[in-house]
């Protein structure tokens, strides 16, 4: 039996239909039509049933299915083990955030592409949260905290983030000092999210409270220039901005805990080379940047330009 009908199964199956199926794998419908029949005609067995919505799995179907993804993993674990060194190919699908995926992480894949001409990658950035699972991603970018979830985690870097507004709010509504003050004023959310910030030594959560939400960093910025209420956002999407006084800190003696910059892959015992490799590239990049940020803090301290 074909690796690549099995593939094709497995990818049917998590994703729900032919049509999505074909699109994650990048060939036509008809081809991922053959490439079931061929497996159902060699396990002389109905493993899928076309419904209206898509494709629904049989019990013979689910059943099949786990030990198809086993058997397409070892083969690409297999396959990566006899290739020449640093040699990739085949497809990376990766998930990325919108906010400042583009500007820090698209170099890093652009850079991972020359290196590798025979690496398919295929990149959504968007700040949806993404189901790996369901979706078929290889891995994401994730920043900020993460929730409980089965998937496996790698810390690439750090995330620093400051409560901040425009002077225009502040001189209209004044500038929060304490969390309690906080619950007064207007947030600037992405959802119904908490808030944390730091007591002491204690980790503390704030439930804010706002009229103006937006499921992208960039457009909550836009909303704190414009004086509409109180954010908390990265200081990647935000340093100019500190720099030029169009946004001020708020709340200084609660400021926001450090959190991180992770990839994230579906659970398994080995990661695939193709993901190792895409974390190597981002710590080092970000290992650089620390590096750099404190040879500038360092000369700067020391009266240099």
């Amino acid at each position: 039996m074909d690796v690549e009908d099995l593939r094709t199964f497995v990818e049917v199956a998590d994703a729900g239909g032919v049509t999505p199926a074909a699109r994650r794998l990048g060939i036509s419908k008809s081809m991922v039509s053959r490439r079931l029949a061929r497996v159902e005609a060699e396990l002389s067995a109905q493993l899928l049933v076309r419904t209206t919505r898509g494709a629904a799995l049989t019990e013979a179907g689910a059943t099949f299915r786990d030990y198809a993804a086993r058997i397409v993993t070892e083969f690409e674990a297999a396959r990566e083990t006899i290739l020449p060194a640093g040699e990739l190919r085949g497809r990376f699908r990766v998930a990325a955030p919108l906010s400042f995926g583009p500007t820090h992480f698209a170099p890093i894949l652009a850079e991972m592409a020359l290196r590798h001409p025979q690496l398919h990658i295929h990149t959504s950035y968007t700040d949806r949260f993404v189901d790996l699972i369901a979706e078929g991603f290889d891995c994401a970018i994730r920043v900020g905290k993460l929730p409980d979830s089965n998937l496996v985690a790698r810390k690439i870097g750090p995330l620093h983030a400051k409560y901040v507004a425009s002077p225009s709010y502040i001189e209209r509504h004044g500038s929060p000092e304490t969390p309690e003050d906080l619950q007064t004023h207007q947030a600037l959310m992405q959802g119904t999210e908490t808030w944390p910030a730091l007591d002491g030594d204690k980790v503390i959560a704030i439930r804010p409270h706002g009229r103006f939400k937006a499921d992208n960093g960039v457009a909550l910025v836009a909303a704190a220039l414009a004086g509409v209420g109180i954010a908390v956002l990265p200081l990647d999407l935000i340093g100019e901005h500190l720099a030029s006084g169009a946004l001020v800190p708020v709340m200084p003696r609660y400021p926001v805990p450090e959190h991180g910059i992770y990839v994230v892959r579906p659970p398994g015992l080995h990661p695939a080379r193709k993901i190792r490799i895409l974390t190597e590239m981002l710590v080092a990049c970000f290992e650089d940047a620390s590096h750099i940020a404190g040879e500038a803090s360092r000369r700067s301290a020391n009266g240099h330009p």
